[in-house]
């Protein structure tokens, strides 16, 4: 790329003096301002980018159409004005220059309307520190305006796999606004090789937004970190807050008719979002024709979700001629492997009306002895007093049939102090005989708002 610049920038043509007879100083311009006025660039606006070409901060190449287009909107002091910004940026690790500088455009409309004074308020990383950490780890920084990403992926020396998976990424918050990857590798690489690091940045402050994300390797690395950096100091005063990430696809739809199919839903919600990959749908007890009026949608990946809820939530989509309730759905934790090898719970599903307690008693004790029986709607717990029995119960007796229905069987899963407290919210309504457990995932109405 560089190699280019130069020799874009070595073109700088010199323009005799009888041609600019206004001008006694020698002006000289690269082949490209002339194209710059011919886009439609007020002359000292082309002539100040131009300037910026001959510097070797950028070159003309890296610029597409649209940050062009986007310059010719301004008026002539703000764009001069933006350009001043970009030519004082650090662009040391900006890979699209031309992205960076829509950035500063769209960042100095923000600050505009907010009437502040725009400006580059806060001094931004020690580059030196930046610089040795990077020789150091042979990793990547590429900066945008809204995040600085180190890595991802690794150089080859570190991991040369493919993009780990679920469970390998921590939400890391509560971080100082003044602080960059030379504070935050050093203490995260000590849990594992670190996948990508994506520092959230305020363009508006110039400062860090407080979080960041970071993808380890390996699934262990990640829960490494979380025992090794929650909470950690690492300022005075100043405490981490470290947790595994869960990238949440899916969404929960209220005000979907009764009568309605998985393939109904699936095709009709196909209709108005992209990356629609499941529907997760729950009967009525007593009635299998008919859903409870909601569901759980999965899509591909998180931006998709995102993406739909935006289109769901606008109120300009329909579903069957209504405008349908849009939450994001409780993301399903896993739990902690460790509690999970005691249960000695099974949570049943899928019963028919007729099924009772007693029935259930009777089909589970053969395995062994139990503490008690549970069954509400259509779904049961079974307490057994023994970890094996319970364990040889469900691997016999998932997917047989009681009383002509397919029951399913899953280990319970022990509550879980984040599940609580958002439980607690929207426990008004409800009885709370059964919060012990929790089970996947939860046909849980959510409350009608939540941030």
């Amino acid at each position: 790329h560089n190699k280019m610049a130069n020799q874009v920038n070595g073109n700088a043509v010199q323009l005799k003096e009888e041609e600019e007879p206004m001008d006694t100083s020698s002006v000289t311009h690269t082949e490209h301002y002339k194209t710059l006025i011919e886009a439609g660039l007020p002359q000292k606006v082309a002539e100040r980018l131009d300037e910026i070409f001959q510097t070797g901060l950028v070159a003309y190449v890296d610029l597409d159409e649209r940050a062009i287009d986007a310059l010719r909107e301004f008026n002539e002091e703000g764009a001069l004005s933006v350009l001043q910004q970009f030519k004082e940026s650090d662009l040391s690790h900006v890979q699209n220059k031309s992205a960076f500088l829509c950035g500063v455009m769209k960042t100095y409309r923000q600050r505009e309307k907010q009437g502040s004074k725009v400006q580059e308020s806060t001094k931004g990383p020690d580059e030196a520190k930046i610089k040795a950490l990077l020789e150091r780890t042979g990793y990547t920084l590429d900066v945008t305006t809204g995040q600085r990403k180190y890595g991802g992926p690794p150089p080859d020396t570190v991991y040369s796999g493919v993009q780990p998976g679920i469970g390998t990424e921590v939400f890391v918050g509560k971080i100082p606004r003044d602080l960059y990857e030379d504070e935050l590798v050093p203490l995260f690489e000590k849990a594992g090789p670190i996948w990508d690091l994506r520092l959230m940045m305020d363009p508006l402050s110039g400062q860090n937004r407080g979080y960041a994300f970071i993808t380890f390797c390996s699934k262990d690395a990640a829960q490494e970190a979380v025992k090794l950096c929650d909470n950690y100091e690492i300022r005075p005063g100043k405490h981490l807050g470290v947790c595994i990430s869960v990238a949440n696809n899916r969404l929960f739809v209220g005000s979907i008719p009764k009568n309605k199919t998985k393939e109904n839903i699936l095709e009709e919600f196909g209709k108005v979002t992209e990356g629609l990959v499941d529907v997760i749908l729950y009967h009525q007890p007593d009635d299998k024709k008919k859903n409870r009026g909601f569901c759980f949608l999965e899509y591909e990946d998180h931006k998709s979700a995102a993406q739909a809820r935006r289109r769901l939530m606008s109120g300009k989509v329909k579903v069957w001629g209504n405008v349908v309730t849009v939450e994001w759905a409780d993301p399903v934790e896993e739990p902690d492997p460790e509690v999970m090898a005691k249960v000695k719970v099974l949570f049943v599903r899928n019963l028919a009306t007729t099924v009772t307690e007693e029935i259930l008693e009777k089909s589970f004790s053969e395995f062994g002895k139990l503490e008690r029986v549970k069954k509400l709607k259509d779904y049961a717990f079974v307490h057994f007093e023994d970890r094996g029995a319970a364990v040889k119960a469900m691997n016999e007796m998932n997917g047989k049939e009681i009383e002509g229905e397919e029951i399913e069987i899953v280990l319970a899963k022990p509550p879980d102090k984040k599940r609580k407290e958002r439980q607690a919210a929207r426990q008004a309504s409800r009885s709370t005989a059964y919060e012990d457990y929790y089970y996947y995932p939860p046909p849980r109405m959510p409350p009608p708002m939540r941030g």
